[in-house]
């Protein structure tokens, strides 16, 4: 795993802690709410009202102090992958995620990478989000030589493959990294997705905006 710049965006203290947990394990959705969800006592978990900020936060300081390990990498068919991303900001702005499908050549699923980004923040900040962490947790596990973006924010579309300089505020940092990831592979193009197209990504990047949307805790 590369080093993920932080959200640009606010973030709770509580939404933090998960966010580094989700760090600490590559930032595989479900390998994190797994193991949050069996760290709260009882029957609780992540998102169940029934766990309280209390208990949810000592969950999370246990797991931090702990090794926490990522899941196995799979083995894609070839070195041309697939690359789903998306940005949820409920409100825009409001409590934002960002997530990322990574596949192979064959459309097998090898990750699928999710993360909080910003309390009050907007969609097109979340989508740049979405893409850096897509490519920065690809080419930190394989070497692409091929790579196919599906993607459906013409805003970030005109950025990345257009030229444009950034027009949204504070995504800098989130550009350069894109720029850099996608200088390291050879061959790249995006397809954009229109509203209606399936995109798995869209179920992560929900499930982030949920953790951004986590009380201080």
């Amino acid at each position: 795993m590369t080093e993920e710049p932080r959200p640009a965006g606010h973030l709770s203290p509580l939404a933090t802690l998960v966010d580094e947990v989700l760090a600490g394990v590559g930032y595989e959705m479900a390998a994190a709410t797994d193991i949050i969800d069996d760290a709260v006592p009882g029957y609780g978990g992540l998102f169940d009202p029934a766990t309280t900020s209390g208990e949810l936060r000592r969950a999370l300081d246990d797991l931090l102090s702990s090794e926490l390990t990522h899941p196995p990498v799979l083995a894609p068919t070839d070195d041309s992958f697939i690359l789903y991303v998306d940005g949820s900001s409920r409100g825009n702005p409001g409590p934002a995620g960002a997530g990322a499908v990574i596949m192979d050549a064959e459309e097998n699923q090898l990750a699928r990478l999710g993360r909080p980004v910003g309390s009050r923040t907007g969609n097109n900040t979340a989508e740049y989000v979405a893409l850096q962490l897509g490519l920065s947790e690809l080419v930190s596990r394989y070497e692409p030589h091929s790579l196919e973006v599906r993607i459906d924010s013409m805003t970030v579309i005109r950025d990345v493959w257009g030229g444009n300089d950034p027009t949204e505020p504070g995504v800098e940092t989130y550009s350069e990294a894109i720029a850099a990831a996608l200088s390291s592979v050879p061959n790249h193009r995006y397809t954009h997705l229109a509203d209606c197209d399936p995109n798995p990504a869209d179920a992560l990047a929900t499930v982030g905006a949920d953790i951004a949307a986590l009380g201080p805790g």
